[in-house]
């Protein structure tokens, strides 16, 4: 009977074996009450909060303490009691993991639109990663986990990541940064970021530790269309790009059987393609340019090359060991032929 009623009290609380993903846990009491002068331990990372009728009472830190009228004075103020009074009681007691909450990733599962001031309208993609602590543990309690045996940080994080990307969406639109100074200003996009952050976490008894924004990017079809911008303004000037692929393309002709016997008549061809499409391409940019007054007209520029010259040109090749000595006769003998006929 003696050892029926002594396990209806509890001389000892602690929180032996947390593990780091659980956030809040309530010790178990039951139908059992607790001993006055029993020994509350707090380890290290740990602050214990006393609850009675759903009501948060005292909080303690890290440390051991033998809970009584005098380390109780929220607890003692709820319950009316006498400083005299020493008979066992009922109260809730939750201890709260307040280690930092390492490299916890957020990111935007949809593009968030803001203005560029380049591109206008953009919609955007970030990551990143932030941390934090619980530092107020009767705020979170009662903003957060409520009356419940364990609350883990799986269960919280959602919600913390819908902050982030809630303001994200204010700093980019605030920052005025355009999208391709981006990811040069990261470091400054992240603490801006952290300072939005941190009042919304304090709201809940959390502390930020940090918060980082670790990419920025596009959605694929407007990252294509940037692309080819990129690509136009890499290729610059279109004659001497287009210059450029000829004398690319003549190694690679003389290479195959017959490929040399149309070169000396497409020299000079490949030679002012760049020309005539860049003379295209400024016909149609400034279609009403007219000639000044007394300036005559720009000469029309021709496909045509005299012979000698591309004779000298095959020999140039074939002196450079471009082409073969059988290569540079097929094409003279095209070159004559055409000459003649």
């Amino acid at each position: 009977m003696f050892s029926f009623i002594k396990k209806q009290f509890i001389d000892i609380i602690q929180w032996e074996n947390p593990d780091d993903e659980t956030l809040v846990w309530r010790f178990p009491i039951a139908d059992q009450e607790i001993q006055n002068g029993a020994s509350l331990t707090v380890r290290e990372s740990q602050m214990a909060l006393f609850v009675d009728e759903g009501k948060t009472a005292d909080v303690f830190s890290a440390g051991m303490y033998k809970l009584n009228t005098q380390t109780l004075p929220v607890l003692t103020y709820l319950k009316n009691w006498d400083k005299l009074f020493e008979s066992p009681f009922k109260s809730d007691v939750y201890f709260f993991n307040v280690k930092q909450q390492l490299a916890r990733k957020w990111g935007t599962a949809q593009p968030v639109t803001v203005r560029d001031p380049e591109f206008g309208a953009v919609q955007l993609r970030s990551f990143g990663m932030y941390s934090y602590r619980i530092s107020d543990p009767e705020t979170f309690f009662k903003q957060v986990s409520g009356v419940v045996e364990s609350y883990t940080g799986h269960q919280l994080e959602q919600q913390l990541r819908n902050i982030a990307v809630t303001q994200l969406a204010a700093v980019f639109g605030n920052s005025g940064t355009p999208f391709l100074d981006m990811a040069a200003n990261q470091i400054l996009l992240s603490q801006k970021l952290a300072e939005n952050l941190a009042p919304e976490f304090a709201r809940l008894g959390l502390t930020l530790e940090n918060a980082t924004v670790e990419s920025i990017s596009l959605p694929d079809n407007i990252q294509q269309a940037l692309d080819k911008k990129i690509s136009m303004g890499i290729v610059g000037n279109l004659d001497t790009y287009t210059k450029f692929q000829t004398a690319e393309a003549i190694p690679l002709a003389a290479q195959n059987e017959g490929g040399v016997a149309g070169i000396g008549a497409g020299l000079g061809v490949g030679a002012g393609i760049g020309q005539a499409m860049a003379g295209a391409m400024a016909g149609m940019m400034q279609p009403n340019a007219q000639p000044a007054a007394g300036e005559a007209a720009a000469p029309v520029q021709t496909a045509t090359e005299d012979p000698q010259a591309k004779l000298q040109k095959l020999k140039a090749l074939l002196d450079g060991g471009l082409i073969s000595a059988e290569d540079f006769e097929k094409a003279k003998a095209e070159v004559l032929k055409q000459l003649i006929g």
